[in-house]
C-alpha cells in the first residue's frame, strides 16, 4: 500500500516565501527566521516554520524525502512535522549543525526537547523520513537512498484522532534556503520496531 499525497492536498500552517513543482520536485523557500521550539534551555518560543499537513490516520505511515543539496547555513533544516497541536508536535529530519549535518528530532508538549547525531555520510543525499504510530508512541526512522533505515527515535504520542503530518522546513538564520521535497507518501505502518518497515 502505497499512497502518493499530492502537494495540494496539504495546508501550509505559515506560508514560505515560495513553493512550486520543478522537474517533478517540490521546491519550497524557506523564510530567513523561521522556526518551531518552545521555550526549552534558551527561554524562547518560535512558531513560524513551514509545514505542509494533511490528515493521518494510525492505519497508515507517513513518509517525507528530500535532497539535503543547498544546505549551508547554521541550522538549515527540513523533514516531517507531526502535529497536533501549536504546542503538541514533532519536527524529525535533517539539521545543518556546525557544518555537518545532524539526524535529530525536535518532540514538543508545552516544552521542547532535542535529540540529534551527526551523518556526514548523508551531506548531498536524499533523505527519507518516516513516521508511524505504535500503541502510544510513534516511531521515527530514516535513511537514504544509499544508506539503509536506522531508527532515530520512539516518542510519546498518544492521540488517535485530530493528527496531522507531512514536510516541514525551516530557517532559523538565513535566507534563501530552497529544499527540494522528492516524495510525500503514505504506506503500510510499522508491525515490529525490531524490523525494518514493510517494504514498496
Amino acid at each position: 500500500m502505497i499512497k502518493t499525497v499530492n502537494w495540494q492536498d496539504g495546508s501550509w500552517t505559515h506560508e514560505p516565501v515560495s513553493s512550486e513543482v520543478q522537474d517533478g520536485m517540490f521546491v519550497v523557500e524557506a523564510v530567513k527566521g523561521s522556526d518551531y521550539w518552545e521555550k526549552t534551555m534558551y527561554g524562547f518560543q518560535h512558531d513560524n516554520g513551514h509545514a505542509l499537513l494533511a490528515s493521518w490516520e494510525d492505519s497508515e505511515a507517513v513518509e517525507v524525502s528530500f535532497s539535503l543539496q543547498g544546505f549551508t547555513g547554521l541550522y538549515d533544516q527540513a523533514g516531517i512535522m507531526l502535529w497536533h497541536s501549536p504546542t503538541v508536535w514533532i519536527k524529525a529530519g535533517i539539521e545543518l549543525n556546525d557544518g555537518v549535518p545532524h539526524i535529530g528530532a525536535v518532540v514538543t508538549d508545552m516544552y521542547s526537547d532535542w535529540s540529534l547525531s551527526p551523518v556526514p555520510e548523508w551531506d548531498g543525499g536524499v533523505v527519507t523520513i518516516r513516521a508511524s504510530r505504535m500503541n502510544d508512541a510513534v516511531v521515527i526512522r530514516a535513511r537514504t537512498d544509499n544508506h539503509p533505515w536506522r531508527t532515530i527515535r520512539v516518542a510519546r504520542f498518544p492521540y488517535e484522532a485530530g493528527k496531522q503530518a507531512g514536510p516541514f522546513l525551516c530557517a532559523p538564520t538565513r535566507a534563501g534556503l530552497r529544499v527540494s521535497f522528492t516524495r510525500w507518501v503514505k504506506t503500510a505502518p510499522d508491525t515490529d520496531i525490531h524490523t525494518d518497515p514493510p517494504g514498496e
